[in-house]
């Protein structure tokens, strides 16, 4: 296996010119204490030049999924069109080059969230599947008729399901923590479900539906000194905050590409590596393997024993430009650019009459869930598409949060580091459009 290059020497082997992995892009480092220049990093996502229904597209929701810069279009294209070639398999030039910078983009990654090794982070189509897989892998071979695996009524549908799944299977039961009525986790609910028969505990590190951002280094605390592993579900997390595996001290750590301005269908899997290396594998196929006859396989050594088949080469290089980028605008002025922009949304929606905020956490992410009075959400969606506005509608595939609260669904604005206040003004003023046109 071919050791990690950095970006700029992976350009100059490969003779393309410029980073593959993304190295650097039109917006560079500054230091944390300086305000965002919005106008120069909209220029970086083309897609938000355009209008819509005759109107200049304002979008507002990133949480679904994020745009992604100019640097990340270019890498993906450097790579199809200058090193495409399958990765681990092949002595010729573009395979090795390709590996190169499959691998390359698994230490960008190892960086990203500071884990000690490479052999923790595992390639996978997003944080759905890196649930699955300790789900399947990890799950299924620790948990046992009367065992608990403990989650949050804040999940999203995936670190929901797949553990719903492994407990039929097992005779495991699944239990949830409850939620205050800010959308706050109880901490005293969740610290009472902690038992002698909890074998895992897996959260969210934000909330989806609400941007509620759980106290998850507390969390890690407490089951750890039941001796409980947890699982963090990070997709959204990264995009707004500087995660640290090893300050966190979880067990696995899930998020996706798309989330944090890289590729649709490709994610990540941080996981301690004693756990990983004790976990057989979820999929089997090749690459993932040593040696294999047609009456025993050998499994090739992590990480690469949890990658059957072709990997998601593009997807991880354009997942490192990604890292890149955000780097290089600093996490921190991300966070204060982002907070700015909810501060003045939670100002501006809470003074339209009949609206009503869901989810008032002290402590939240750039996301704001609402609902109007005598209005579905649906329709509420349309009509701010007819003057050019995204937000997202329905039930955030978070259906017990909005159970917790008693609604059908919730409309969700979500703000990134590519908008503006007066976006915001836009918002609102769609909002005003949307009660005149129902009276």
């Amino acid at each position: 296996m071919s050791s990690a290059m950095s970006s700029v020497a992976l350009a100059r082997t490969a003779g393309a010119g410029t980073p593959v992995a993304g190295a650097s892009g039109p917006a560079t480092a500054a230091s944390a204490a300086d305000p965002l220049d919005v106008e120069r990093i909209r220029a970086d996502f083309p897609i938000l030049s355009r209008q819509i229904n005759g109107r200049p597209l304002v979008y507002l929701d990133s949480a679904a999924s994020a745009q992604c810069p100019t640097v990340v279009l270019q890498a993906v294209d450097r790579y199809r069109t200058a090193l495409h070639a399958n990765v681990h398999r092949g002595v010729h030039s573009l395979s090795q080059w390709a590996t190169e910078a499959y691998e390359g983009a698994r230490e960008r990654v190892r960086r990203f969230l500071n884990a000690r090794s490479t052999r923790e982070i595992i390639f996978v189509r997003g944080t759905t599947e890196a649930i699955n897989l300790v789900a399947n892998s990890y799950g299924r071979g620790h948990l046992a008729s009367g065992d608990e695996v403990l989650i949050t009524q804040l999940e999203h549908h995936a670190n929901i399901v797949p553990w719903q799944l492994v407990c039929a299977a097992t005779g495991a039961r699944l239990r949830a923590a409850p939620v205050l009525d800010n959308g706050e986790l109880d901490l005293a609910g969740f610290e009472a479900l902690l038992t002698p028969r909890t074998r895992l505990v897996a959260v969210a590190h934000v909330s989806n539906a609400l941007g509620t951002i759980l106290p998850v280094a507390r969390l890690v605390q407490l089951a750890h000194a039941r001796g409980i592993p947890v699982l963090l579900d990070g997709a959204q997390a990264v995009p707004h905050a500087a995660v640290d595996v090893q300050a966190l001290d979880c067990d696995f750590y899930a998020f996706s590409g798309h989330k944090l301005y890289g590729p649709t269908g490709i994610g990540v899997l941080y996981g301690r590596e004693s756990l990983l290396a004790a976990m057989p594998p979820w999929q089997g196929g090749g690459d993932m393997i040593l040696s294999v006859s047609i009456e025993h396989t050998t499994f090739n050594e992590l990480p690469w024993k949890f990658e059957a088949g072709t990997p998601d080469i593009s997807g991880a290089i354009g997942l490192a430009a990604a890292l890149d980028y955000v780097d290089s605008l600093g996490m921190k002025r991300i966070a204060a650019h982002e907070h700015t922009l909810l501060e003045l949304a939670t100002a501006r929606l809470s003074a339209l009459p009949g609206l009503r905020l869901i989810g008032t956490a002290a402590d939240k992410a750039a996301v704001l869930s609402f609902t109007m009075d005598g209005i579905h959400p649906h329709d509420i969606g349309t009509i701010l598409d007819s003057e050019g506005i995204a937000i997202r509608t329905g039930h955030h595939c978070a259906m017990p949060v909005m159970q917790r609260f008693g609604l059908p669904a919730t409309a969700r604005a979500s703000f990134a580091l590519y908008n503006r206040a007066d976006e915001v003004e836009r918002l609102a003023a769609g909002l005003v459009k949307v009660r005149e046109v129902f009276g």
